[in-house]
């Protein structure tokens, strides 16, 4: 996965524009921002992926968003694939979230004490999530990943964690590794920064590999106190995993008295109310949410068996604790959205309607016999220059098809269309997108793609 980040982050040389392609919109008040911002900010940006580095241009800054809809400091307007990179499964902006932010906040933005609104989003969540019986609330999916870490050593009184070659689990040292050479590997660092002892306690294998996991709990036989992985791998393109290899991962981890945790920080409340755990009928020990349950506001949470968390403080001896957990804004926000998302129908409406966007651009590629796939689950989707049917594993991605995203992106962007900058990142569908404004992207897919091939 950081392999693919540093790709994703080194040069953006502008390339003649083919014929065909729309005139580039007009970035002019963006670049000056940019120039702003990199006086102030490492890169111009508080995130390195905003930096456009992997894509064409300067970045875009947003000044408004509104339903399906994104608007930037030059006026330009477009329709959002990257809803805060997944969160905004509602859009943006939406009235009964606003609403309720708004009432909340005339009593005050932040306490560090208990509030009501902890235990009313609490009690939504845990009525309709058999995977977890306690909670607790985090400011981030990075924290929520990271304190689940340290549930699970806690829990097992075990050092080692094992995750996977091409997951993304925050920026939390421990998971801040890659693969070395090897089936199975101890994590090298992949940031300055990250001391070699820290990674040498996390195992990395390959995905949709039995041999290596097997291999693995040989190796570190009784070490191991957790295996973590993305409910659906969807930070380095999007991985899907078969459901016979998510039942022996369950298994093999049961076997050995190892934790399984699933970060469902951007498959959680997005493929269903129960996230992956739900679509699989998975039974992870631990699974972490993150900003999707605040309605994209700064929060996560990380929850399990009233057994197992039981050991977090001050039940416990596994300490964990912030000043903003449960924050009374985000928690308001949390409570409208996953109000909303409980609604009858909801996640197979919105789930048809992006199975039929996704659906109809593939027929289009594959009638014209581009070498272009689109991978899809519930409303997330992945645009992929490749022709093969399955991409399980990071080895499967071929480095130089993000040269064709990168037109691709540029196309779009000059025809009103929003995607996250990257070729490695994932699309979202929200329930804010009409029939109207998906016709609309997809003609303008449609084109961009001829535009791709039109020299293949």
């Amino acid at each position: 996965m950081l392999e693919s980040l540093k790709k994703m982050f080194s040069g953006n040389e502008e390339e003649p524009v083919n014929p065909g392609s729309k005139p580039d919109i007009s970035r002019e008040k963006s670049a000056e921002l940019y120039e702003k911002a990199k006086t102030y900010f490492p890169g111009g940006v508080n995130s390195p992926v905003r930096a456009f580095k992997s894509v064409y241009g300067t970045p875009l800054f947003i000044q408004k968003g509104d339903g399906c809809f994104v608007w930037d400091a030059d006026g330009n307007q477009f329709i959002d694939f990257c809803g805060s990179w997944g969160p905004l499964i509602l859009g943006h902006n939406p009235q009964k979230v606003r609403e309720k932010v708004t009432e909340v906040m005339q009593n005050g933005m932040s306490f560090g004490a208990p509030t009501a609104l902890e235990n009313e989003l609490a009690e939504i969540i845990i009525k309709n999530n058999k995977h977890v019986e306690k909670i607790r609330f985090t400011s981030s999916g990075t924290e929520a990943v990271m304190s689940a870490i340290r549930l699970a050593r806690g829990y097992t009184r075990r050092d080692k964690i094992l995750k996977f070659e091409g997951c993304y689990h925050g920026h939390s040292d421990s998971l801040l590794v890659k693969a070395g050479s090897g089936l199975v590997t101890f994590g090298e660092t992949s940031s300055l920064g990250v001391p070699k002892s820290f990674a040498e306690e996390t195992i990395v294998v390959p995905l949709n590999d039995r041999e290596a996991l097997t291999q693995a709990f040989g190796q570190f036989k009784d070490q191991i106190a957790a295996v973590i992985i993305e409910g659906v791998p969807a930070n380095n393109g999007l991985l899907m995993q078969d459901p016979e290899y998510i039942e022996f991962l369950q298994q093999i981890c049961k076997e050995n008295g190892t934790l399984l945790i699933f970060d469902e920080v951007i498959t959680g409340f997005r493929l269903g109310f129960e996230g992956a755990a739900g679509y699989y009928g998975a039974k992870p020990d631990i699974v972490t949410y993150g900003k999707i349950l605040g309605g994209g506001l700064p929060v996560g949470m990380y929850g399990a068996s009233a057994e197992i968390m039981g050991h977090i403080s001050p039940d416990g001896g596994v300490y964990q604790a912030g000043t903003l957990s449960g924050n009374p804004v985000a928690m308001a926000a949390g409570i409208a959205q996953l109000t909303e998302l409980l609604r009858s129908g909801f996640y197979k409406e919105l789930n048809n309607k992006a199975a039929e966007f996704v659906e109809s651009i593939q027929r289009f590629a594959t009638a014209r016999n581009y070498k272009f796939k689109v991978f899809n689950i519930g409303s997330i989707f992945w645009f992929a220059f490749t022709d093969k049917d399955k991409i399980q594993c990071a080895e499967d991605i071929d480095p130089a098809s993000m040269e064709k995203f990168k037109v691709m992106h540029r196309e779009l962007l000059n025809r009103g269309i929003y995607l996250g900058p990257s070729g490695y990142e994932v699309g979202f569908v929200s329930a804010a997108h009409s029939k109207i404004e998906l016709e609309k992207a997809k003609r303008a897919i449609l084109e961009a793609l001829d535009i791709v091939f039109r020299n293949k």
